[in-house]
Parts: C-alpha cells; sequence; structure tokens
C-alpha cells in the first residue's frame, strides 16, 4: 500500500525560515563574488594569491599554517597556491629555523618584484566594486559584514526560537 503525499514541503520550509531573502542573496553574492574575483585576474594574480604576496610582503616570512589560518585557506588550499607561486619562481619554502615539523613561507627577489607592482594595483581594481555603492551604503555593509563575520568565528552560538 503506497501512501501519496499532496501537501507541499517546499511552502513551508519557504514559510518557516526567517530572513531567507537575506540567505538566498547573501549566498548568491558570495559565489559571484568569487567568481567575479577569479574572473577578474589580471598578471594570473587570483585573490588568494595576492592575499598571500601581501601578507609575506607586509609581514615577511611566515609559518605555512599560520598563514592560512590569517587567510582563512584550508591546508590544501594553502599548499596548492604556495605551489604555484613556488612554480612560478615568487616564493620558497624553507625551513622552520627551531620547528622542524614547521614550513616557512618567503618571497624571493621576483615575487617581491611581482609583490610591489602588483599588490596596489590589483587590491585597487577590485575594490572598484564597492564604488557602486554611496559613501553611507559602504559604511553600512562593512558594519553589517564586521558584525556577521564575528557571529560566525565566534560559532553563532545563538540558538534560533521556535
Amino acid at each position: 500500500m503506497s501512501i501519496e503525499v499532496t501537501h507541499d514541503i517546499t511552502q513551508d520550509v519557504a514559510l518557516e525560515i526567517s530572513h531567507r531573502e537575506l540567505l538566498e542573496l547573501s549566498a548568491r553574492f558570495s559565489r559571484l563574488f568569487l567568481k567575479w574575483l577569479d574572473a577578474s585576474a589580471t598578471g594570473g594574480f587570483t585573490y588568494p594569491r595576492l592575499r598571500l604576496l601581501e601578507a609575506l610582503h607586509c609581514q615577511g616570512p611566515a609559518k605555512m599554517k599560520s598563514l592560512a589560518d590569517t587567510l582563512g585557506l584550508s591546508a590544501r588550499n594553502m599548499t596548492a597556491v604556495a605551489d604555484s607561486l613556488e612554480g612560478e619562481g615568487l616564493l620558497r619554502r624553507v625551513a622552520h629555523p627551531t620547528d622542524r615539523r614547521a614550513t616557512m613561507l618567503e618571497l624571493t627577489a621576483d615575487g617581491l618584484a611581482a609583490a610591489d607592482a602588483s599588490l596596489v594595483p590589483r587590491l585597487a581594481e577590485i575594490s572598484r566594486l564597492f564604488d557602486e555603492l554611496s559613501p553611507s551604503a559602504r559604511d553600512a555593509l562593512c558594519g553589517t559584514l564586521a558584525t556577521l563575520v564575528a557571529a560566525m568565528e565566534s560559532g553563532c552560538s545563538r540558538q534560533v526560537e521556535p
């Protein structure tokens, strides 16, 4: 014997989720923004590669693990980014002076030159997207995103009330 279900559960789900429009729009923005960043990469510097160059340029050599944490990259993604930059002669892996388990990354002379030539123009190019917003809208977005990032980083432990 089979039971035919005539109730549309998707309608109930849509009705029960508060802030559904924000959820959908945020997910869509995140996906499109990452795609847009990669599509607008000039000189082969995707955003993660650019950020790694920036971190090493501004702070000097660092442990791969620390860099991955700082840049929000998984260990696998950090390795892939480092491999590609190392393959281009822009950075090198070196042994940590006191921790033989740790690997340090540092820029080569070519890496320093690439960072000097690319960082400011590329980051300025990326940031032009936000020229679409008024100054007050940019400030509001910045504050809102900072609040949401802090909530996610803290584990967003608030329970949803029924």
